[in-house]
């Protein structure tokens, strides 16, 4: 591919050609010649300058030199360039040099020739490296980017993909001793497994998701706790008006329920209730995960684990910010608070999902 493929450059290219050869006949007017004899000296000596560019644009398509090898261009430039001297002293002298006054005109601009089109031929190959490596530039940054995003991709489906293996042991586990006590139990929470994961499947090939859609996906999750850990574990789950419709990574609320539910009910005893919480401010969506900790059988502040580590790792990849997830505890109360920016946010251009549908949000 040489500069000349591209459409803006071919055209500027040939606009300046065209008056290079009007301000050669001018100026060689100026000097004393005819008008037709000067414009027969400048159509001649710039169509054959032109042929001899056309040249070097070529060999710098194939030929592409190194910072140590731009001497190879200079010689170049410097034999077409006395290549280009002799054939158009030749032709010139062939077709103008019947008159003595030309000729002699003729052998007292050869020097200012030689060197205006060593100039022209300079400046073209000098345009056509700089061009030749612009693109280079920009092919090695497509492939850094490229490279780039399937690096990441290919960590954000690890990371979900990791999130699903003890959840489903810990499923067939309770589904194991519900089979003898409480089939009919059994039965359900094998369907509900069943569902939850084909919608895992469905979401692998999903990056964004509406909360309306999340919220119905984390109902069949929290169901199956529900049937593990019976009447011990209850949910509320509101957002305020307007929240359905803001989109979110999709699986990004399970591993922080799950989360929740570890805390919550492996290191305390009775009753736990966990809240959700949606709300907007400003461009963001703003999610608020409340769960009791019992502070002297766990660590909240010193660790919040694989799962949420993976969330805040998962919103760095696609956001480039670590400032989106924020976990603290007071008064034996866990707090997770999620803050997701939305399409449109002027300090987030990365995103580019599509406002789904509006649907109503799960109180």
């Amino acid at each position: 591919m040489n500069p000349l493929s591209a459409r803006r450059f071919l055209i500027i290219f040939s606009v300046a050609w065209l008056v290079l050869i009007t301000g050669h006949a001018l100026l060689l007017n100026w000097f004393g010649l005819s008008l037709q004899v000067a414009v027969a000296d400048s159509l001649i000596s710039n169509l054959l300058l032109l042929g001899v560019c056309l040249m070097v644009i070529n060999t710098l398509r194939f030929y592409s030199p190194s910072s140590g090898q731009y001497m190879n261009v200079v010689v170049l430039c410097l034999v077409l360039g006395i290549f280009w001297l002799l054939l158009d002293r030749s032709i010139l002298w062939w077709t103008l040099g019947s008159e003595e006054e030309y000729f002699s005109f003729l052998q007292r601009s050869l020097v200012i020739r030689a060197a205006f089109g060593m100039l022209i031929l300079g400046f073209i190959s000098l345009t056509c490296i700089v061009w030749h490596n612009f693109q280079d530039l920009q092919l090695n940054e497509e492939r850094k980017a490229d490279a780039e995003k399937l690096a990441k991709d290919a960590e954000l489906f690890k990371l979900r993909q990791q999130l699903q293996p003890h959840f489903l042991f810990n499923s067939l586990n309770s589904i194991n001793a519900l089979i003898g006590l409480r089939p009919d139990e059994a039965r359900k929470m094998v369907q509900q497994l069943s569902d939850f994961l084909r919608g895992t499947l469905k979401k692998d090939e999903t990056q964004w998701v509406s909360l309306q859609e999340e919220l119905q996906y984390l109902e069949l999750y929290l169901d199956i706790e529900k049937v593990r850990f019976g009447n011990r574990l209850s949910t509320e789950i509101t957002c305020e008006e307007g929240t359905g419709t803001l989109v979110l990574p999709a699986l990004l609320l399970q591993p922080v329920m799950e989360n929740a539910i570890k805390f919550g009910l492996y290191d305390t005893i009775g009753d736990t209730v966990i809240t959700l919480h949606a709300a907007r401010e400003d461009e963001h969506l703003i999610i608020q995960v409340q769960n009791p900790y019992d502070p002297e059988t766990s660590s909240p502040k010193q660790g919040t684990g694989f799962g949420l580590s993976s969330v805040q790792r998962r919103l760095y990849l696609l956001f480039g910010r670590n400032d989106l997830l924020q976990t603290s505890g007071e008064e034996n109360i866990f707090t997770t608070i999620i803050r997701i920016p939305q399409p449109g946010d002027p300090t987030d251009k990365k995103i580019t999902a599509p406002l789904p549908s509006n649907k109503l949000c799960i109180k």
